[in-house]
């Protein structure tokens, strides 16, 4: 259990002043872009925003896992449970709509969807039911694919496979700075992906845009200190990488898990939800273990996709771009709320519209 003197260090009033002050002092004005929906949380949770001088803005990225999965990775996990196999996911992904309606919307027509915490649950559902056909839908970025890597290293049953739609992090940073769409000034690099790739991942960045980086932690001071340590940098015209989160990211990262992964997947170019293709943006399991990718053992065609959460979701592929905010949408807090969303950034708890919605706060662009 972490000691609440640890949570009060890093929540406390007085701390966070002195850090607002010292980023007033530096007289920047800049566009500061995050990929962290636990980020986002708490920068709206906390009013943070509502803190910084007028000029300096916090946008939010494509940080949620959920909400860059593309509808046709649904649609796969959709067709699966209408020709009967269990399919199991984590909870947020059942109710994201794809194009062809969302895991939930099945599950209400009969067939066999179910939410699971871990790829450990959905390798206990394969062996309860060896007589039915069980898919793990696997999303996530860096941080939960180790997990997904591990139980297909120890050999799961013959009648198991994964719908793997694990994404790489800096590859989509690297893919919004060449866009050029959004005026960036400096990022918030996420702390949880750092703690599994290292402080190394960012630096191939860092050699091609000399831009200002921070990997920060998630509570209030940690992220007023990246905003004072990326504002110094700006002040100083000096763009580099920057580690906040020192107590938990290391240069080298988790060496285990990079191990693991590597072991199991490969990388490859893909589309993720509001944005094209990627480069090397996506793991897909190698040939090896090839008998358990869902995609290729039931032959799946995946269909092409467009940057749409879905059919009524117009403004996703802005939003996780930076280039809109959530109350541009006109269905914003009345068609669209989270009991019923029209997107995926309005299912997930780290979604930009999700957040918006529960906390409120107004991102400026």
């Amino acid at each position: 259990m972490v000691d609440a003197s640890i949570h009060r260090m890093f929540r406390g009033r007085d701390l966070a002043q002195k850090i607002v002050q010292k980023i007033k002092e530096t007289e920047v004005k800049a566009t500061i872009m995050h990929v962290c929906g636990t980020h986002e949380q708490s920068i709206t949770r906390s009013g943070l925003r509502s803190l910084l001088p007028d000029g300096l803005e916090i946008v939010p990225g494509p940080g949620c896992p959920v909400c860059v999965t593309p509808a046709n990775e649904i649609d796969a996990a959709v067709k699966l449970a209408e020709n009967g196999a269990i399919v199991t996911v984590y909870g947020d992904m059942m109710r994201v709509p794809g194009n062809n309606g969302s895991l939930l919307q099945k599950k209400t027509e009969g067939y066999d969807c179910r939410i699971v915490y871990s790829p450990e649950n959905a390798i206990k559902v394969a062996r309860e039911n060896p007589t039915n056909e069980v898919v793990f839908f696997a999303i996530g970025l860096e941080t939960t694919a180790p997990m997904t890597a591990d139980i297909l290293l120890d050999s799961p049953p013959e009648n198991f496979s994964v719908i793997c739609s694990h994404r790489l992090t800096p590859p989509a940073v690297d893919f919004l700075l060449s866009l050029g769409e959004t005026k960036i000034n400096g990022l918030i690099e996420p702390g949880h992906v750092s703690t599994i790739i290292g402080e190394k991942a960012w630096i191939p960045l860092d050699e091609k845009y000399h831009a200002p980086q921070v990997i920060a932690g998630f509570e209030p001071i940690d992220i007023l200190m990246a905003v004072l340590m990326i504002a110094r940098q700006i002040k100083n015209n000096k763009g580099c990488l920057e580690n906040e989160y020192t107590r938990s990211v290391s240069y080298e990262g988790n060496i285990k898990a990079q191990t693991t992964l590597n072991e199991v997947f490969k990388i490859k170019d893909e589309i993720w939800r509001g944005f094209p293709t990627i480069p090397e943006s996506t793991y897909e399991i190698k040939k090896e273990y090839q008998q358990y990718d869902a995609i290729k053992k039931y032959d799946i065609q995946m269909q092409e996709q467009g940057e749409n959460c879905g059919v009524d979701c117009p403004l996703c592929g802005k939003i996780l771009r930076g280039l809109a905010k959530p109350q541009d949408c006109h269905k914003f807090k009345k068609e669209c709320i989270p009991t019923n969303p029209l997107g995926a950034c309005m299912v997930s708890t780290e979604g930009t519209c999700n957040i918006a919605y529960r906390y409120g706060g107004i991102i400026k662009l």
